[in-house]
């Protein structure tokens, strides 16, 4: 099978059948499989939640996160199917849901980096224009949606022919009949798998970086000759606040996806020998990328002041979308305030002396 062809790439690989050999790999992997799918999936779901209730939270950068938060919420909702496909020593889901999950894995190496670096160029370009003090009027919630539909459909034509050639495959060597859920690739099957991985890396990686790599060198190029060379005004304290939890991010990702790639440029330059050693390094490369999907969270709650109240709000079990018992008490009774006014005017013996309260005067100022 192409996915067990080199051992540097084990990301939804059906053990091989000598795991019995690897006995601590067999147990360690799925617990750290499943706290990642625990925590990412609890992390990502209350980001989409705080994102889609709270009010204050619908902006451009946010649509963005809001959108990696769905890539890496889909992946950790998959991720116990790899756990049992791990423990079981095979696939016995069959082959629409081997070509799923094998898709959705595509989906995940390719939509986060893509994301990050639409969230890049949109630093760019806030920068880019405070510094020449002007205005974004295109830069709006409305075009961040259809930014993001086009970012979808371009990940779902790059991960397309992984789609095809995902499938259920049968060991010819193995007597039980053991199958695997892996990229079947036509013969010469060697050629192929290293066209595949060339093309994860140049566009999951190599083209996106180097692009974020540009825009940041820019943007920090038009910031150091903004503070010597002009008077202009600098950021303000918000927009540091993104740009520095944008970079941040990144960083982890980057950090969490770089052993994945260079793994890649290991497995087409080297002919590697499949050792206890390197399958536990392939695992743990893996096992890296995979935690990616459940740190953003903690980074938004760490790094952003209103994702860190949204939580908190969220916690304490107060619905974004409605007042608090406090809010409706107060409310109510400037509505009660006014409408006495309203009456003691009607029926006041002077015409003047009621009229300092009308409709509304003692509703308090929204918070």
């Amino acid at each position: 099978s192409s996915r067990n062809w080199n051992p540097c790439l084990p990301r939804a690989c059906t053990p091989p059948g000598d795991y019995h050999f690897y006995a601590d790999l067999y147990v360690v992997l799925p617990v750290i499989y499943s706290i990642i799918c625990a925590v990412g999936l609890t992390g990502n779901t209350a980001v989409i939640y705080v994102i889609l209730k709270a009010p204050k939270m619908k902006t451009v950068t946010n649509m963005f996160i809001l959108n990696l938060a769905i890539a890496d919420d889909l992946f950790t909702l998959v991720l116990p199917i790899s756990i049992a496909e791990h423990l079981l020593r095979r696939w016995p889901f069959g082959e629409a849901l081997c070509k799923i999950i094998l898709s959705i894995d595509h989906y995940n190496i390719f939509s986060s980096i893509y994301f990050l670096t639409v969230m890049s160029i949109d630093r760019y370009l806030v920068v880019l224009a405070t510094v020449r003090s002007k205005r974004m009027p295109y830069r709006t919630y409305r075009a961040a949606k259809m930014v993001s539909v086009g970012v979808w459909l371009l990940v779902i034509l790059i991960v397309m022919p992984f789609t095809v050639f995902a499938g259920v495959f049968t060991e010819p060597a193995d007597r039980t009949g053991r199958k695997s859920c892996v990229l079947s690739f036509p013969s010469p099957e060697g050629s192929w798998f290293k066209a595949s991985r060339i093309y994860t890396l140049l566009l999951g990686f190599a083209f996106p970086v180097s692009t974020i790599c540009i825009l940041y060198t820019a943007m920090l190029y038009k910031l150091r000759n903004m503070r010597l060379n002009s008077n202009a005004k600098a950021l303000d304290k918000a927009k540091k606040k993104v740009t520095l939890m944008v970079f941040v991010v990144l960083a982890v990702c980057l950090f969490c996806w770089t052993p994945f790639h260079l793994s890649t440029i290991v497995a087409l330059t080297t002919d590697l020998s499949n050792t206890p050693l390197l399958i536990g390094i392939s695992y743990f490369i893996a096992s890296l990328s995979y935690a990616n999907s459940c740190l953003n969270p903690f980074l938004y709650a760490f790094l952003d002041d209103s994702f860190r109240k949204a939580f908190k709000k969220m916690l304490e079990c107060r619905p974004f979308c409605h007042p608090s018992p406090f809010r409706l008490d107060t409310q109510q009774s400037g509505r009660m305030r006014s409408i006495a006014r309203e009456v003691a005017a009607a029926y006041s013996c002077k015409g003047g002396d009621g009229g300092g309260g009308g409709p509304g005067g003692g509703n308090p100022n929204p918070a």
